[in-house]
């Protein structure tokens, strides 16, 4: 949708992925898109550098969020949050929208 504006496909699924839970891992996005994890690092960098993103270390994990001081963030978001929004649900389940435990797992129960 997005591919030519952004540059990379990559980037545009992670604004996406933001857009829907507002922080991120490498490594989660990895496991989520199916991509290389250098590309998906690589993406996440050049963000950082347009000062879209901004990141922490949490251990041994970069975390990875939205730039509050982004002078056009408002904006941006409700930008790419329209975009969103005309995605399949489908979609947006299977890629965008993580999957949150309400209960613990049983105890004993196989994994």
């Amino acid at each position: 949708m997005f591919e030519q504006l952004f540059g990379s496909r990559i980037v545009e699924k992670i604004l996406f992925y933001m857009t829907a839970n507002d922080k991120c891992f490498a490594s989660e996005l990895r496991q989520c898109f199916g991509i290389p994890i250098f590309g998906i690092q690589r993406a996440l960098t050049r963000l950082e550098n347009q000062g879209i993103l901004v990141s922490l270390v949490e251990g041994n994990n970069r975390l990875y969020y939205w730039n509050p001081r982004y002078p056009f963030l408002k904006d941006f978001k409700a930008f790419i949050g329209k975009a969103y929004a005309s995605l399949p649900e489908d979609i947006k389940k299977k890629y965008y929208e993580r999957v949150i435990r309400k209960h613990p797992r049983k105890k004993g129960k196989p994994l």
